[in-house]
């Protein structure tokens, strides 16, 4: 018989099917037994009755998380019995047979509650213990929504996805990298990406105007808790394209996949309000301000872009930095003064972020599609050419063959969901994540490698000093 699936069992009333899934609870009253049965799609009550003696027999072996396949029909609940606060709470199965497909010993967890009563570590640890709650399954089955909404509104405004490669070389994105030792070139590495920049700016530079992917960038920070070492963001990009844009795309495809996905979540104002840098720091001491009228409505979204911001700064060596990034434009009353290296502290990035109920979410800019105006960049930043040349050479050169002028954006896509989720940090959307302190408790890495791989890697690893007591 063809299994179905438990949110389709209240169209079969009255007609005996096949349901697979996990033993949530088992309730033993004696003459019968009640089994609360769980798949994917949600759950049901089946009850084993006297006169069906092999499935009652089995129904009394068997214990919670144990996976078992159930015969049986679909039957209307007594009146008195229903449960207007269950999805199937109207139905029940009668159980004929059962077949144990797999026993489950004692789960280390607590898989049924929200499970914020237990340790962190311990949930990170037994992670598919952990994601069986309803909770967890919601937050995950949402992003996978989310992403699949995302998708589907910027392939209707002409964008196309694009994978980027995941070893590449070291970067300036304000962060360490994480690098790959190469066993073919014993004494070079890999970088993994902190983020698609140079190859979503290269793509303009191969003419396909509209791209966007599902990046998987990483950036090895130090111990921070709201951050993971390995992290998703919606990246785009697009050719002659202006901030306004840019803003609009996102914003509507930011606006419909709330308005599809959590109708029940109010934005507080549709078009987003535009703050500009200066007035966010000035009015609320932030360049992500929460600007919501009502701090304590966990429904509300307060959305609000932020522009103009000061292109450079000064590092804690006195030199100028960048404030995002270095391939961000300039505003276009700025740009002489980029070229003459003048006036630094007061040139203006063509640079835009997206924030919401006080976290950003989201950032991008128009960018330096000129050679010239990127080098002028690297210049003020203290660059020799040398180092120019070395680590963007590759960019310079793709600019000179007529790149068009062109911008994107990037959202930090689980800070976006923990958000829309209510949760308090990224961890809670987050299928197998990393502690604070980056390790993954369940695969036990980072981990020690063999002797044997590091010959073949040609690398010797230093052990810390002893100290003198």
């Amino acid at each position: 018989m063809q299994r179905t699936y438990i949110k389709d069992l209240k169209n079969k009333v009255g007609e005996e099917v096949s349901v697979s899934g996990w033993v949530d609870v088992r309730r033993d009253h004696g003459k019968l037994i009640f089994v609360d049965l769980r798949d994917m799609s949600g759950k049901v009550q089946a009850v084993a009755l006297p006169n069906h003696k092999e499935a009652v027999a089995i129904a009394s072996t068997i214990r919670s998380e144990w996976v078992i396949e159930v015969l049986g029909k679909v039957n209307p609940r007594p009146e008195k019995l229903v449960n207007k606060n269950e999805e199937n709470g109207a139905i029940e199965m009668e159980i004929t047979s059962i077949v144990v497909l797999n026993e489950a010993i004692t789960p280390a967890l607590d898989v049924n509650g929200d499970g914020k009563e237990i340790d962190e570590e311990v949930r990170l640890k037994y992670r598919y213990l952990d994601l069986r709650r309803p909770r967890m399954q919601k937050n995950i089955r949402n992003r996978h929504k989310v992403m699949l909404l995302a998708r589907n509104l910027l392939e209707k405004e002409g964008f196309c996805e694009i994978e980027t490669p995941n070893l590449t070389i070291a970067t300036a994105e304000g962060s360490k990298n994480f690098i790959v030792p190469s066993r073919l070139e014993p004494g070079k590495f890999y970088a993994l990406p902190q983020a698609p920049q140079q190859y979503k700016q290269l793509l303009m530079a191969a003419g396909f105007e509209k791209y966007f992917q599902f990046a998987r960038c990483f950036r090895d920070e130090d111990t921070r808790g709201d951050r993971q070492p390995e992290f998703t963001q919606m990246d785009l990009e697009m050719s002659f394209a202006t901030e306004e844009d840019v803003m609009r795309i996102n914003e509507k495809t930011l606006i419909e996949t709330i308005q599809t996905i959590y109708p029940h979540k109010k934005i507080q104002q549709i078009p987003f309000p535009v703050i500009t840098y200066k007035e966010a720091i000035e009015k609320y001491g932030s360049d992500k301000p929460d600007i919501r009228t009502d701090k304590n409505d966990p429904d509300l979204l307060a959305f609000a872009w932020i522009v103009d911001f000061p292109m450079f700064e000064k590092g804690d060596d006195g030199k100028w930095t960048f404030t995002h990034n270095p391939f961000s434009g300039t505003k276009p009353e700025s740009y002489n003064d980029l070229m003459n290296k003048e006036n630094i502290e007061n040139i203006m990035a063509a640079q835009y972020d997206i924030t919401l109920n006080g976290s950003e979410i989201g950032g991008g800019s128009i960018r330096n599609h000129r050679p010239e105006a990127l080098r002028k960049v690297l210049e003020i930043m203290g660059f020799s050419d040398e180092k120019i040349e070395k680590e963007y050479g590759h960019m310079l050169k793709a600019f000179e063959t007529g790149t068009p002028p062109h911008g994107g954006i990037a959202w930090g896509l689980d800070r976006l969901i923990m958000i829309l989720e209510n949760e308090p940090n990224i961890r809670e959307v987050i299928a197998f994540a990393k502690t604070g302190e980056g390790k993954d408790l369940m695969m036990n890495a980072p981990s020690e490698v063999s002797p044997e791989q590091l010959r073949e890697l040609r690398l010797k690893i230093d052990k810390p000093e002893k100290k003198n007591n």
